[in-house]
């Protein structure tokens, strides 16, 4: 049995269920009587298992009935049957195959396609919740016309059964047997006929009651018309039921004879409890119904009434106990048994003998509030025994209440049919018996009915405009109204076009989806009014344009309803110059504080020329009103009149009240200051009040002015406080403020945490414990806790002493961390220290610790030295972090090809005092690739690699490059090697043969590739080129063989300069420099002046020198009167030859010379320097040399 409860627990874990099967009753006793419960009955679920059988398989013709039987086992509760396949598959269903109530299969009539072997019957116990399976039944179908073509063929084709097709036959029914059959049902259960026919075609099935219709709500039929369905069973579905079976060959009929019977149930509820007062009388009825009539027996406390103590004051008739002056000692608890064949119900009622006096369960002051015209009921709800008598009284108690309009109802309460205002007050309500009196008072307030005085109005309206519907409420003024609209008896669509306020609703730019009926709903608490109208949208007409503008600014602004802290404002639009207006915008001017400038203070929609606005006190308000349409804003109306609001005490203290501590022994007390429109008055300062929180003490309180904060001083350290800060101007205080919390100035923690203790999780991780310090000695905000930790030494002697300070910051109440990142094998020594606001307390007493081994670092380096044709020798050092005891060193070697794939590899353990190792017998001309690591007692740590690659012989290292050639393009020279070495950085040098040993090797880098194309050699020079590989900084260089490449020198490409840009543009400007300079001699000829020229060329005493003439282009000699022709040269010889010596200058052989140059006025001046090359003459008359334009040019430089 449970503590404290009426639970039986059976553990039946130990001994088998059926030792428990029974049927249980509790009794509940105390010194008032015993009450009984019905019986339980206790039964195991069971889930038997089938028998074992061995079913045949079945042989059908086609078109017969068949039943495939199930008969699962029994169990506890029925199991739940089905059919399915070999897969698990359920068996299709149809009206010609189907499963009967009992669970055996069904077929009306069979066919070929019906064949098969795994027709399997499942039982579910849904109790265990397990399964159990029949064997499968095989069915066989046979066909008459293929049975008969095989027996033709043995028989010389002779039919041995009938060509014609299946036999049809009428329908029989196959359950239930025979003409008639009966079915019993209980009341309120659950009826079900069954009816399966066989045939062919297929029958239907059909269900009709005699002499009455079925109950369409209570009947179905499952199982394709097979199972007639009606739940709830009473007793009018008792009857004759008729199943029909019919195709179309006939039909067959089975009457169900159905009676009905009931286990008892309650005609008018169990018997209830009675609570009677001394020498009172009483009845207690136990009434119950059922089929059979169900008998009727008595207990008294669990024992039948007949053997009871006697008690004068009962008596039972029937099934009803009553009681005549009844005695205290008569209390006891009555057991009603009802049962008959079908079941029975108990029911315990109390008889409770009681003297007690009245009491008013109904609260006390209670507040009744109808609508006037409205019915009215105060409750006055008692308890006592005898059972109490109630009487109600108005206020002075004149008369009782129990006329008109009052009633007294039997439950106590008082009603009023009618209720008008005149009935509200304060009522009474005396419930008394013998014992005593009780009074309780409740009020009863009747209100003013809500009602719609100005309702919304159909309204027809064009798309795009907007409409307005007015909806003004008048309610009760103790009753605050709520105003809801409604688009065709639903909630409005959320559309920003709509706008709700108190009193209308604003539908702008309104379309076709908008028309409807719209319904205005104002709710109070106690009641409710409406009102609808009707929208009709139509086609917007056409009108000619018309040029928009901002409306004009509103007009004739007045104040009206006037008081302390609102008013009235309204206005006449201007003109909306063909755009509609959308709003008002209302502003004001506070002229006491903030003269000439204007505030936005509310807004309201276009179609309303009043606002009512809310003010604040000690303010001189000025309004304005400005327009607003599609185009703009108007310009603001003329100001209204003058508006000055009383001052008085401030509505509101300030805000953001805030308590700190900017040292140990102050407290900071901060707020956030009212503004000028919020202090409602003048000379506004702040009551600032405190007091220890926690501690029975008066509020301490200041008055400051223009101030945001104040100073407590002389405080304690970190001790709660509670704040307050109160606005107060000279015409009153606020009101009352808010409690705000704070503390006073945070000191350093006083103590250290204690009982400090660690845990070395593994060679790099600690975990460190502690105990936090207590509250009172943090002396602030715990903010957390520091880990400082610092390394002392290594424990290995190899190792240097050496410190490293670390700090861990742990936020919050933390009582443990983990130090990660630490070295294995080492010394460490920390302490904790709590830290708040104000900063670090004192430190913890110092712990160490050492970290166990780990795995050591790499080998510190490793080289290869001595190189032989067949061994190295290989020198390392130490690791510099060992982390424990170096137990030895692992080497790991193999070879690796020119391709870079690697072979075998060898491994060796080596001693720990080792530094150096020769290797033997290796293989010449091989790359070995080299792995290091060393080991502790923690593992192996990581390895250090290393390349080397055995040489030919002991004079010249092997190179790693080979097949190293080259070839000239124009693009440069490209060089081509192989190379199987391991360093990565290869460059090519190259150096111009034979230079001196100042210039310096050119490098050209790879990236990678075994070729290079060298672009900067110059041409005609010979280069020594060679390839390098460099590794390490310790190790040598690899060099290849030094490779002559010869650059030949580039033949400058013949190119027709007569056809070029730049010699055409050249030659037009040494023609016009030309003709400017012969222009400028015939000038100085035509002054009478000579050039010297001419005077040389008088003075020379060659014979040969002749003047020029027209056919050779020769000077001839110059004279004054020959000044106006043009010049001539000589004609060519007759050999075709053209002879020039040193007397044949020429204009260029002038302007070649250092002195050849012209003065101011264009003559020569200085001497001729130099003679003219002589030059080999072509054969030939056509043979002539080209004028060459680079001679060309030095004339013109000289000229110039």
């Amino acid at each position: 049995m449970k503590p404290h409860s009426g639970t039986l627990v059976v553990d039946i874990s130990r001994e088998k269920a059926e030792h428990y099967e029974a049927v249980y009753q509790c009794t509940a006793r105390n010194k008032h009587g015993t009450a009984v419960s019905n019986n339980i009955v206790v039964r195991q679920s069971r889930s038997p298992l089938w028998s074992k059988e061995r079913i045949k398989p079945i042989v059908v013709h086609e078109g017969m009935s068949l039943v495939l039987p199930c008969r699962p086992p029994a169990g506890l509760p029925p199991p739940i049957i089905f059919w399915m396949d070999n897969n698990f598959q359920k068996l299709p269903q149809s009206s010609r195959v189907s499963q009967s109530l009992n669970g055996d299969l069904y077929f009306s009539n069979v066919l070929v396609e019906d064949s098969r072997n795994d027709y399997i019957c499942y039982a579910r116990f849904p109790h265990t919740q397990t399964i159990q399976q029949k064997q499968p039944i095989t069915v066989k179908v046979i066909n008459l016309d293929a049975l008969n073509d095989t027996m033709a063929a043995f028989y010389n084709d002779t039919d041995l059964f009938s060509d014609d097709p299946l036999e049809e036959r009428k329908p029989t029914f196959l359950i239930p047997s025979g003409p008639s059959s009966s079915k019993m049902v209980l009341r309120g259960q659950v009826l079900e006929l069954e009816c399966i026919a066989e045939g062919l075609p297929t029958p239907e099935i059909s269900w009709s009651k005699r002499s009455s219709v079925l109950p369409v709500e209570r009947t179905s039929f499952p199982h394709y018309q097979k199972t007639l369905r009606i739940v709830n069973v009473s007793q009018s579905d008792e009857g004759e039921y008729r199943c029909t079976a019919k195709n179309r060959l006939g039909s067959a009929q089975h009457a169900i004879h159905v009676t009905v019977r009931a286990a008892p149930y309650w005609l008018a509820g169990p018997p209830r409890n009675l609570v009677l007062a001394p020498r009172e009388n009483g009845v207690l009825t136990c009434r119950a119904g059922g089929t059979p009539k169900p008998a009727i027996t008595w207990t008294v406390n669990g024992v039948p009434i007949e053997n009871a103590p006697k008690d004068e004051s009962r008596k039972v008739e029937g099934d009803s106990i009553i009681f005549t002056e009844v005695q205290t000692d008569s209390s006891a608890v009555y057991q009603c048994n009802v049962s008959n064949d079908y079941g029975y119900l108990l029911s315990n009622a109390f008889v409770n003998v009681l003297s007690e006096s009245p009491r008013v369960l109904t609260p006390s002051n209670k507040v009744y509030q109808v609508i006037k015209n409205h019915q009215a009921l105060m409750d006055c709800a008692s308890f006592g025994s005898p059972v109490p008598k109630i009487t109600w009284f108005k206020e002075s108690r004149s008369s009782t209440l129990d006329g008109d309009p009052y009633v007294v109802h039997d439950n106590g309460t008082l009603g009023i049919h009618v209720a008008q205002v005149r009935h509200s007050g304060k009522y009474t309500c005396v419930a008394q018996n013998f014992f005593g009196n009780y009074e309780n008072h409740v009020y009863l307030e009747v209100k003013e009915p809500t009602r719609i005085l100005k309702q919304p109005e159909y309204k027809v309206v064009q798309r795009g405009r907007s409409v307005v519907f007015e909806c003004r409420v008048k309610h009760d003024p103790s009753l605050v109204p709520s105003t809801t609209w409604l688009k065709d008896k639903e909630e409005l669509p959320e559309d920003k076009r709509l706008t709700v306020e108190s009193d209308s609703l604003t539908i702008a730019d309104v379309t076709e989806d908008d028309a409807g009926v719209y319904t205005c709903i104002a709710n109070t608490t106690l009641d409710r009014d409406s009102a609808s109208a009707e929208l009709t949208v139509v086609e917007a007409t056409p009108t000619p344009a018309v040029a928009y503008e901002q409306p004009d600014a509103p007009t004739d602004l007045e104040l009206t309803d006037l008081k302390k802290r609102s008013v009235q404002l309204t206005w006449t639009p201007g003109d909306e110059h063909s755009s509609p207006i959308q709003k008002f915008l209302i502003q004001y001017q506070d002229s006491l504080h903030h003269r000439g400038h204007w505030h936005n203070l509310t807004e309201v929609p276009g179609t309303k020329t009043t606002a009512h606005l809310k003010l604040s006190p000690y303010i001189h308000y000025t309004f304005r009103v400005l327009a607003l349409n599609a185009v703009g804003f108007s310009r603001p109306s003329a100001p209204s009149r003058m508006y000055r609001t009383e001052p008085a005490a401030p509505d509101e203290n300030p805000t953001g009240v805030h308590g700190f501590g900017t040292e140990p022994d102050n407290l900071v007390i901060s707020w956030k200051p009212l503004s000028g429109l919020q202090s409602n008055g003048p000379g506004l300062h702040y009551r600032v009040m405190w007091r220890r929180k926690k501690v029975e003490s008066d509020w301490t309180s200041v008055t400051v002015s223009n101030y945001t904060q104040f100073v407590v001083s002389g405080t304690p350290t970190f001790v709660p406080y509670e704040l307050k800060v109160q606005a107060i101007n000279d015409h009153g205080a606020g009101p009352e403020p808010d409690v705000a919390h704070g503390y006073s100035g945070e000191d350093l923690p006083l103590t250290a945490p204690q009982n400090v203790r660690y845990e070395v999780q593994n060679s790099t991780l600690a975990e460190v414990r502690w105990d936090p310090v207590p509250p009172r000695e943090m002396r602030g905000i715990l903010k957390g806790y520091k880990v400082y930790y610092r390394r002392e030494h290594a424990l290995h002697k190899h190792n240097p002493h050496h410190v490293e300070e670390h700090v861990l910051t742990f936020s919050g109440n933390r009582s443990h961390g983990l130090l990660p990142g630490l070295r294995p094998f080492s010394r460490y020594a920390f302490n904790v220290r709590a830290f708040n606001g104000r900063g670090e307390g004192p430190a913890s007493s110092t712990h160490r610790f050492e970290t166990p081994e780990g795995v050591p670092g790499a080998p510190s380096f490793l080289m290869v030295t001595d190189p032989n044709p067949d061994s190295f020798t290989l020198e390392w050092s130490p690791p510099h972090e060992r982390n424990g005891h170096v137990l030895g060193y692992t080497l790991k070697y193999q070879p690796v090809n020119n391709s870079n794939e690697v072979g075998p590899v060898m491994e060796m353990a080596l001693a720990p005092n080792e530094t150096s190792l020769t290797l033997l017998n290796l293989k010449y001309n091989t790359r070995y690739k080299f792995y290091l690591n060393a080991r502790t007692g923690s593992g192996e740590g990581p390895a250090i690699s290393q390349e080397a690659v055995i040489i030919m012989d002991e004079a010249r290292p092997v190179s790693p490059f080979g097949n190293l050639s080259s070839s000239v393009g124009e693009e440069g020279a490209l060089i081509s090697w192989e190379y199987w070495g391991s360093e990565k950085n290869v460059y090519v040098e190259y150096i111009v043969e034979n230079s001196d040993g100042e210039d310096e090797w050119q490098k050209e880098f790879v990236n990678g590739s075994q070729n290079v194309v060298l672009k900067n050699l110059k041409g005609g020079l010979s280069y020594r080129v060679r390839v390098v590989a460099s590794g390490h900084r310790d190790q040598p260089l690899h060099h290849s063989e030094e490779l002559l490449v010869k650059f030949p020198a580039v033949a400058s490409r013949q190119v027709d300069i007569a056809t070029q840009g730049w010699f055409i543009g050249l030659m037009c400007a040494i023609a016009l420099l030309i003709l400017i300079l012969l222009i400028i001699c015939f000038i100085q000829r035509n002054k009478g002046g000579k050039y010297p020229v001419k005077e040389k060329e008088d003075a020379h005493t060659d014979p040969e020198f002749q003047p020029m003439k027209e056919d050779d282009c020769t000077f001839g000699e110059y004279s004054d009167n020959e000044d106006h022709k043009p010049l001539k040269g000589s004609r060519t010889p007759s050999n075709g030859t053209v002879k020039r010596d040193d007397s044949d200058d020429s204009l260029v052989d002038y302007g070649e010379g250092e002195d050849g140059q012209f003065n101011e006025d264009g003559s020569f001046i200085g001497q001729y320097s130099g003679k003219s090359v002589s030059r080999d003459t072509g054969e030939g008359p056509e043979r002539s040399e080209a004028p060459s334009p680079i001679n060309a040019m030095n004339s013109l430089n000289s000229f110039v």
